[in-house]
C-alpha cells in the first residue's frame, strides 16, 4: 500500500508543479522583472543585478525560518496566479463556445457570415463549366488547385454558413447539423447518452483533445495576463503575442480533432445505442441509423420535451 501512496502522491506533486507552480512562478518572475526595470530601462541588467545582491544582502534572509517562509510565500504566489489563469481560461473557453444574443455577438456572426456568403460564391462561381456535358472533367490542373484554395478559404470562416459569433461555436454546430443530416438525430440530445457506452479507447482520444482545448484556452489567459503586464514593461507584449498565437493554433486543431471524434462516434456507435434502448433490432437489414430511427431516438431522449 505504502508503494501505492508514493507513486500517487508523486504523480500528485508532478501535477502541481507543472500546472499551477511553474507558470505562475514564471509570470512572476517577469512581473517582478518588469516592474522593477519599467519602459525606460527595460534590457538594464545592470540594474537588475544590484537589485538582487541588495536582496541578498538582507540579514534576515540568512536565517532559515525567514527563507523557507519566503519559498511558502513564492509557492502560494504562483499557485493563486495559475488558479486566477484557470478561472480565467474558463472564461475564454465558454467565450469562444458562445451563443452569441448580445448585439456584439450577433453583429460579429452577421459580419462572418457575410464573409462567407462572399467567399461560397467565388468558390461555386468557380465550378462553373468544369465538366462537359458527359461528367468527364475539363479543367487544368491549375484551375482545380484554384477551386481547393476558394474552398479551403470559404472552409477557414466556418463549414456552414455562420450562426455563431465565432469559428470554435460554428464548428460544433457544423457537427450537429451533420449529425442531423446524416442520420435525423438531435446531437444535443444523443450524445450523453452515447457516451456512456464508447469504448475506454475512444473515451480516452475525446478527453484528450477536449483537455487540449482547455489548455489552450488557459494559454490564451496567460497572454492576457502578459498582455496586462506590458503596460509596465512592453517586452512582455512579445510574450502575450506569442501565447496568444500559439493558443489560437492549439484551439482551433484540438477543436477541429474534438468535432471530427464526435461525429465519428455517432458514425459508430449511433446504431449501437438505438438496439440497447430497443429501437432496432440486431436482425434489421439496415446497415447504419436510419433518419426515422434517429428522429424517434431524438424522441425519446427528449422525453417529448
Amino acid at each position: 500500500m505504502n508503494p501505492l501512496l508514493a507513486t500517487l502522491s508523486g504523480k500528485l506533486t508532478e501535477r502541481w508543479l507543472n500546472l499551477l507552480v511553474l507558470p505562475g512562478a514564471l509570470f512572476l518572475a517577469a512581473a517582478a522583472v518588469g516592474t522593477r526595470l519599467g519602459h525606460r530601462h527595460w534590457h538594464d541588467a545592470d540594474r537588475l543585478r544590484a537589485t538582487l545582491d541588495a536582496l541578498a544582502d538582507r540579514p534576515a534572509l540568512d536565517r532559515t525560518g525567514t527563507a523557507a517562509l519566503l519559498v511558502a510565500l513564492v509557492l502560494l504566489a504562483a499557485t493563486a496566479a495559475s488558479l486566477a489563469a484557470q478561472f480565467l481560461g474558463g472564461g475564454i473557453e465558454r467565450y469562444w463556445l458562445r451563443s452569441g444574443r448580445d448585439p456584439l455577438s450577433r453583429a460579429l456572426t452577421r459580419r462572418r457570415a457575410r464573409r462567407w456568403r462572399e467567399r461560397d460564391a467565388r468558390y461555386e462561381a468557380s465550378l462553373d463549366g468544369i465538366t462537359a456535358p458527359g461528367g468527364r472533367p475539363t479543367a487544368t490542373p491549375e484551375t482545380l488547385a484554384r477551386i481547393e484554395r476558394l474552398l479551403a478559404a470559404r472552409d477557414r470562416v466556418a463549414l456552414h454558413e455562420p450562426t455563431r459569433p465565432t469559428w470554435y461555436g460554428d464548428r460544433v454546430q457544423a457537427t450537429a447539423e451533420r449529425v442531423h443530416a446524416g442520420y435525423g438525430v438531435d446531437l444535443a440530445a444523443l450524445w450523453p447518452r452515447l457516451w456512456l457506452i464508447l469504448s475506454e479507447p475512444a473515451v480516452r482520444q475525446i478527453q484528450s483533445v477536449r483537455t487540449a482545448f482547455t489548455a489552450a484556452a488557459r494559454l490564451a489567459a496567460w497572454a492576457a495576463g502578459y498582455a496586462l503586464l506590458a503596460c509596465w514593461w512592453w517586452p512582455a507584449a512579445l510574450v502575450a503575442a506569442g501565447c496568444a498565437a500559439v493558443a489560437r493554433t492549439r484551439a482551433h486543431d484540438a477543436l477541429d480533432a474534438f468535432a471530427e471524434l464526435v461525429e465519428a462516434a455517432v458514425d459508430v456507435h449511433a446504431r449501437e445505442l438505438a438496439e440497447r434502448v430497443g429501437l432496432v433490432g440486431p436482425a434489421d437489414p439496415a446497415a447504419v441509423l436510419g433518419h426515422e430511427a434517429g428522429e424517434s431516438l431524438s424522441e425519446l431522449f427528449r422525453k417529448a420535451v
